[in-house]
């Protein structure tokens, strides 16, 4: 009988000691002859410039080079320094829908000292308050998104010609009609230790929405990242659009992406839970305060979480549950999908953002927020576990309970007026944030859409 050659693990698993050359002997095994050394702009788009795999240990230490001044919202000039992204070598990762490449990310440096225009290295910032005080946050990030083609005419319609349902939730056709795209996404994420547990057909023709195990929190937001970017392509060599648009039409629910929290002490500890807690959400004193500080601020987290035009067409009010699912109000109750944060049990879940949303900065901001609420010992009002979709605008107001921003413009003020924001995550950065967001409200409103020429070409 012949030996069996044993299989070589396609997850990175990053030694104490020797990581260089564990690295470089990791990647040769699996052939890779290129790694992408990637970071984010302001928006959350992926960078990268292409390294040759030999070229690895210059990588980790002076770093990639990049113009800064060429990367949307970094605020940088042609005679600034270059902004060098140093790998981080816990960072690897192999993309398997590529073979031959990897990618990696770590920490963006301007000269000497980390570039404070690096969403990444401002969530990094957050975190390291966090560990000061013996804590890290765990955080599950659930995106959704359109499977969609485009014909010749420019026409948008789902990737599955057959996905015609007037309620296509769950639906088994949606999975198995596009079963090739969905197991060559699951095969690439279980591939490098992303853990799918989760997988279905969305309310809307075409949506979708894939689930993977939480992580800690800046962890969590590198797989978003690799996630999305596996997402476009795996759909591309299929022929079809992965879109993370939050809102395709008038007539279809949004695609969200809710952000799961629990802080953990040094032991693994989740210190937001309290089987005590009287209200049977199973919330500690902490959980409150950490709520009450997000809700303080969610005005202006919106600006971070619902960071687009588009987004404020998901947020909506006057329509019942199944076309939107976005909660639009500032309250929280025991399980209540509809209000801005759900309590799972133990934990929270901030509803308010979409798919569109900068992981990093978004992350970062709830932390800010939620330590905000817990410095201040804010206590929340009383939690809500009524349907806000049943409610007009009067009843809620009469609950006592405000609205989430109407549009973009109104949530660029709110951030604006948030010197809480603007200290913790960089006056820098949120000045560059909403110079870039106010361009696109000025672009938005100069714009004619096809809804005014339809209403108004012949109308006066």
């Amino acid at each position: 009988m012949s030996a069996t050659t044993p299989t070589i693990s396609t997850v990175w698993q990053c030694p104490q000691d020797n990581a260089l050359e564990a690295a470089q002997q990791f990647l040769a095994a699996h052939g890779v002859q290129f790694i992408l050394a990637q970071f984010v702009d302001v928006h959350g788009g992926i960078k990268s410039k292409s390294v040759p795999v030999q070229c690895l240990p210059g990588l980790t230490t002076d770093g990639a080079g990049f113009a800064g001044g060429a990367i949307l919202g970094f605020d940088m000039s042609p005679q600034d320094p270059e902004f060098m992204m140093v790998a981080d070598l816990n960072t690897l990762v192999l993309m398997p829908w590529m073979p031959g490449y990897a990618c990696i990310r770590g920490v963006g440096m301007v000269g000497d000292q980390p570039c404070e225009m690096d969403p990444r290295n401002v969530l990094l910032k957050q975190t390291e308050r966090l560990s000061k005080r013996g804590l890290r946050l765990m955080t599950g990030l659930e995106p959704e998104f359109y499977l969609l083609k485009q014909d010749a005419d420019g026409h948008i319609s789902p990737f599955d010609s057959t996905d015609t349902l007037e309620r296509p939730t769950y639906d088994y056709r949606g999975l198995t009609r596009n079963a090739g795209f969905i197991e060559g996404l699951y095969g690439a994420l279980t591939k490098v230790g992303l853990e799918v547990y989760q997988i279905d057909h969305e309310d809307a023709n075409g949506q979708f929405e894939i689930n993977f195990k939480y992580d800690e929190a800046v962890k969590s937001a590198d797989n978003m990242q690799f996630f999305k970017m596996a997402a476009k392509e795996i759909a591309n060599n299929e022929g079809a659009i992965c879109s993370f648009i939050p809102k395709l039409s008038a007539t279809t629910t949004g695609n969200g992406m809710h952000v799961h929290c629990s802080l953990v002490n040094e032991a693994g500890d989740n210190v937001f839970h309290d089987a005590s807690d009287p209200s049977g959400m199973g919330l500690s004193r902490t959980a409150y305060q950490f709520i009450a500080g997000v809700m303080a601020h969610a005005e202006a987290l919106a600006a971070l979480l619902c960071p687009s035009v588009n987004s404020y067409k998901r947020l909506i009010t006057g329509t019942p549950a199944a076309p939107s699912w976005a909660p639009v109000f500032i309250a929280y109750g025991d399980n209540n999908r509809s209000a801005m944060v759900r309590i799972p049990y133990g934990r929270i879940e901030v509803r308010i953002g979409d798919s569109s949303m900068n992981p990093y900065l978004a992350t970062a901001a709830i932390i800010a927020a939620g330590l905000d609420g817990i410095d201040r010992e804010l206590t929340p009002p009383e939690p809500q576990s009524l349907n806000f979709y049943d409610l007009t605008l009067q009843q809620v107001s009469e609950l006592g309970v405000d609205r989430l921003p109407e549009n973009l413009d109104l949530a660029l003020t709110a951030l604006e007026q948030d010197s809480l924001l603007a200290e913790t995550l960089g006056e820098r950065l949120i000045a560059s944030f909403l110079k870039l967001k106010r361009q696109e409200w000025q672009d938005y409103h100069r714009s004619v859409s096809e809804w005014e020429l339809q209403r108004y070409l012949t109308f006066y």
